[in-house]
């Protein structure tokens, strides 16, 4: 049995192809599920790779990865800068957190360089599109390697 990777999307993603172009390109969020599966699979895991607009099954889902998951790559969109609850239920979940951004935040309004992500999860990755998910994915696949060996 593979490790699975829960990739976790959060508020307003689903536009992804639509929404704000010269900020988050024309990929979908197909596209980019797409482009997970074969990052995976190629690092031999297993995904689960989830959008919603509602925290609360966000954090359900966070609570659910306990135990079950080996890592957790989060996008957590605007909750970035403004949920104390998702970024305990990271912390509660004891499983290890990636965070990724599709933009450099760092390049865009000063509201957005704030994360109550950033100081709990293992890295951070901004900027690179959607290659950042897939170099989240290749660390966690290296980092199960090491461990098992």
């Amino acid at each position: 049995m593979k490790p699975i990777i829960l990739i976790l999307n959060g508020p307003n993603l689903n536009m992804l192809g639509t929404r704000e172009p010269s900020q988050y390109g024309y990929e979908t969020l197909a596209d980019l599920g797409r482009k997970c599966a074969e990052s995976a699979e190629i690092h031999g895991l297993d995904i689960e790779f989830r959008q919603t607009n509602h925290e609360g099954e966000l954090i359900d889902w966070i609570h659910a990865a306990r135990g079950r998951c080996a890592g957790i790559l989060i996008n957590p969109g605007a909750w970035t800068h403004t949920s104390v609850a998702i970024r305990d239920a990271l912390v509660a979940s004891e499983v290890p957190v990636i965070e990724v951004h599709l933009s450099n935040v760092h390049k865009r309004e000063p509201f957005r360089h704030v994360s109550f992500v950033s100081s709990i999860a293992v890295g951070v990755i901004c900027g690179l599109g959607s290659q950042g998910y897939c170099m989240a994915l290749s660390y966690f696949g290296e980092r199960l390697k090491e461990q098992a060996a």
